[in-house]
């Protein structure tokens, strides 16, 4: 039974496992898909689980749950042999090993591109992963619970002060989002007004969102600024040490929370392959989606999504290719998953060839824009389209329940305004209140027996460890130098029951331990 192995669980390859489980017939191939990540990450709705209107869980799709007929390895593709049909998985616990495989799918999907600007790789934070996206989420609320705190000035206004770097849809839409969320976040916060809160987008073109026509995008600027968020267009970011934002106009302040999301390029997990790379680094393919070297197509080999340079055939892609989004990622798998049955049934494959539907972005509650060919939608129309398409898009019933169901839970009672910042360190609690054996007291050698030596206790060592603590009543012990009394005597012994309790100022029941503190 041939072996199919599919490198990347994320949209074009999740969707060609799923799409192979239905169509192949039992026994016609065996598949397995290969991702460090658990999940599937519907990444148009990061910004509402930025903004808290999603759940993070609600927007990944658990592929163990969703690939009944898939093997599921998590872990990573560390090296592709396919000269000898071999893949490298090395899991994150334990050794790696070598795969066997008869053909091979190349979906690893693009990571954040980002500039060796001072700062950036230390401060900055991106917009490809729910776990980005949630603790952007959080870092807001955190933030606005200490500037509830603090009085009007420089500490204040920086906790305050959200920084996007890129105008393209995925920052617009998070820098929209944010803002809307922050403005719903007020209400909670009466010692803080909007003129507290500081929104600024870095844009290095001279518009925003090329994916619509300029007059939308002026409409979106324009509904920005209404709003109390400023764009910056022509502006390059230079620096964001200490996170100090030093803008190319000269401009400069300080923020708490930068997030990049200035473009995206492929895996970089493909230069450990020996498929043919385009110079942007991505694998090239046939419009039919197998992988080629200049004109000769390397067999049993296929590439889609992000991390593949495909072609445009309706002329409309960047380059002539087509453009990394989840729209073309969706559907080349889909067509990919046929093309695989038909190869291993020896028919004609199909060529893939999408024509854009358009582009819609949600900007916040109630508000969003639309743009298909020279028609546009603005506003709340706008806004309901986006969650009706996205909506829809997401797969499988069960994921499409839980996040119409997180919206509909919203519209009613609001988002949920609880930050769970602490998570990144979930034992800090635990660890700040447990208890520590304490360390041994080394008892000199020459040291006199202490006259509290009991009979038959060595001196030095200590006593029971489940033993009561002696009551000390304040009063010095007289030693053999005072008349040897003392060393007469038979030493006091512990009571052998617990103190009775006491009541507290506050009526609440404790030990009586004089001088012994609570928590020991």
């Amino acid at each position: 039974m041939p072996k199919i192995l599919i490198v990347g669980g994320g949209y074009a390859g999740f969707y060609t496992a799923w799409k192979l489980e239905k169509w192949l017939r039992a026994g016609e191939a065996e598949v397995t898909i290969v991702d460090p990540l658990p999940y599937m990450t519907y990444q148009p709705f990061l910004p509402e689980v930025a903004a808290g209107s999603i759940e993070p869980r609600h927007a990944v799709v658990a592929l163990r749950r969703h690939l009944k007929k898939t093997n599921v390895v998590t872990a990573k593709v560390t090296g592709v042999d396919h000269a000898s049909r071999t893949a490298t998985i090395t899991p994150e616990v334990g050794d790696a090993w070598t795969m066997q495989y008869d053909q091979i799918v190349m979906t690893a999907g693009a990571v954040s591109r980002t500039f060796p600007i001072p700062g950036v790789a230390d401060e900055a934070i991106g917009l490809k992963t729910i776990e980005e996206a949630a603790a952007i989420r959080d870092k807001v609320l955190t933030n606005f619970q200490k500037a509830a705190n603090l009085p009007a000035g420089p500490e204040r206004d920086r906790l305050l002060t959200v920084v996007v770097v890129g105008g393209g849809f995925a920052g617009i839409e998070v820098f929209a989002e944010l803002r809307s969320f922050a403005s719903d976040l007020l209400k909670n916060y009466p010692d803080l007004t909007i003129d507290d809160t500081h929104f600024h987008l870095v844009e290095a073109m001279g518009r925003i969102m090329p994916e619509v026509s300029l007059e939308t995008s002026h409409w979106v600027l324009k509904n920005l600024a209404e709003r109390a968020a400023t764009v910056h267009l022509d502006t390059q970011l230079q620096s964001a040490v200490g996170g100090k934002i030093e803008l190319s106009t000269g401009e400069s302040f300080e923020s708490d929370l930068i997030v990049w999301t200035a473009g995206v390029m492929a895996n970089p997990m493909v230069r450990g392959t020996d498929f043919p790379l385009e110079q942007r680094g991505r694998i090239t393919v046939k419009a039919d989606l197998r992988i080629v070297d200049g004109e000769t197509v390397v067999p049993d080999a296929w590439a889609c999504g992000d991390v593949a340079a495909t072609p445009d055939l309706t002329g409309k892609g960047v380059g002539g290719f087509c453009v990394p989004n989840a729209q073309h990622a969706v559907r080349m798998g889909k067509r990919l998953a046929k093309n695989i049955v038909a190869s291993l049934r020896g028919e004609g494959l199909v060529d893939y060839k999408h024509e854009n539907l358009g582009a819609v972005a949600g900007l916040g509650l109630n508000v969003g824009v639309f743009q298909s060919g020279k028609f546009a939608m603005k506003g709340f129309p706008a806004w309901a389209a986006h969650r009706g398409y996205h909506g829809m898009a997401m797969p499988s019933f069960e994921r499409k329940f839980r996040v119409v169901g997180g919206w509909w839970n919203n519209f009613w009672l609001g988002r949920d305004i609880v930050s769970l910042d602490n998570r990144e360190r979930p034992r800090a609690a635990f660890e700040e209140f447990a208890s520590r054996p304490k360390p041994a007291v080394e008892t000199p050698a020459e040291a006199a027996v202490p006259a509290s030596v009991g009979a038959g206790q060595p001196a030095g060592e200590a006593g029971p460890a489940y033993a009561n603590p002696v009551e000390d009543d304040g009063t010095a012990k007289k030693g053999t130098a005072e008349g040897g009394e003392a060393a007469a005597k038979a030493p006091r012994k512990a009571p052998a029951r617990k103190p009775a309790a006491k009541k507290t100022a506050a009526g609440e029941t404790t030990a009586a331990t004089d001088g012994v503190p609570a928590s020991e």
